[in-house]
């Protein structure tokens, strides 16, 4: 029994010391001192010792299963040690250099003009609702007094899934959605990415996005629809801001109108941004047509209200004085990091 001990001890040894990573050290511990290890297997043979001999055999066992454990220990000790200092050298550190900043997003110029825009009709009592992108042609076109053969679908008649299905070119379906729920008044904002077949250039895009504003309940006059748009534009560009209404036409609207600011950049008297006349167009707007309260459920000689409609590219070009919206969308970092 003393010599199988000693042949276990020193096959044990010459493992260790061939053992050339931590991994290996493990298996030769599970395999001499595991549950199932060789030293284990000679336990288990106690029984077929004389029980004089036990005694001196269980010690044997136990001083055998020391030195292969300190063998193991000194072994592992000095191979991890050899692996750091070898990490360390791979890994050298110069602390004189300067540290690596991290670099952090921020939100989108688009992002940061939304954000002002609902936060300031949403001081004034408005809700921010969002619809889907892909609508049906009833809301897109036909419930805002636009039918099939209406000359203003022919500038918008644009991406179509099949003949009942497109690709919103207006956030107004979701007013005429909230409109057929009946739940009224209604004051409301909705922002979302619109589509158009537009040629791409400075101020066009096949993709951009729009804010369109509603508001919907009784005794509302072209008045309330002025005073609402005079305090949002002094809002977003400032107390001194001042409108200019101009007549216009939109099918969904009567009286309609687009709306011009004052030059924020030069007050009005004329300069290169506002091409001279002192006057930037900023949105349309107008009164809600009694047609399409009428085909959303609601009645016309009860209630009215009025809509509104600006492009949130353009607030952002002009809230920062960008010349060109291509630029919102290449991911120029020199760009966008001035934000």
């Amino acid at each position: 029994m003393k010599e199988k001990l000693e042949q276990i001890k020193a096959e044990a040894i010459a493992q260790i010391r061939a053992a050339d990573v931590p991994e290996r050290l493990n298996d030769v511990r599970v395999k001499f001192l595991g549950k199932k290890g060789e030293l284990t297997a000679v336990l288990k043979g106690m029984k077929d010792v004389a029980p004089e001999e036990r005694p001196k055999v269980g010690q044997l066992v136990n001083d055998t299963r020391a030195a292969i454990e300190t063998i193991l220990e000194e072994s592992k000790t000095k191979m991890e040690r050899a692996i750091r200092e070898q990490k360390m050298k791979e890994e050298v550190i110069d602390v004189t250099l300067p540290s690596k900043k991290n670099i952090m997003g921020h939100r989108h110029p688009n992002t940061i003009a939304q954000e002002e825009v609902e936060r300031i009709f949403v001081g004034m009592g408005y809700e921010v609702i969002e619809g889907p992108e892909v609508e049906y042609d009833e809301y897109n076109f036909e419930k805002l007094n636009i039918p099939a053969d209406h000359p203003a679908k022919d500038e918008q008649d644009t991406f179509y899934i099949n003949k009942d299905i497109v690709l919103r070119t207006q956030t107004s379906p979701v007013q005429a959605r909230i409109m057929e729920q009946g739940n009224l008044p209604i004051r409301m904002i909705s922002p979302g990415r619109v589509f158009r077949s537009d040629e791409v250039d400075a101020t066009h895009s096949p993709s951009f996005h729009q804010i369109e504003g509603l508001v919907i309940d009784r005794n509302i006059s072209f008045a309330d629809l002025k005073g609402t748009l005079e305090v949002f534009a002094k809002e977003l560009f400032g107390p001194e801001t001042k409108t200019k209404f101009r007549p216009h036409h939109f099918p969904f609207t009567e009286p309609s109108a687009e709306v011009d600011v004052s030059c924020f950049k030069c007050g009005g008297k004329g300069c290169r941004f506002c091409k001279g006349s002192g006057w930037i167009e900023i949105l349309g707007c107008g009164m809600v047509h009694p047609h399409v309260l009428e085909m959303c459920g609601i009645d016309p000689t009860e209630y009215g209200g009025f809509a509104f409609g600006v492009g949130l590219e353009r607030i952002a070009l002009l809230k920062y004085e960008i010349d060109d919206m291509r630029l919102l969308y290449e991911n120029d970092i020199r760009f966008l990091k001035q934000f």
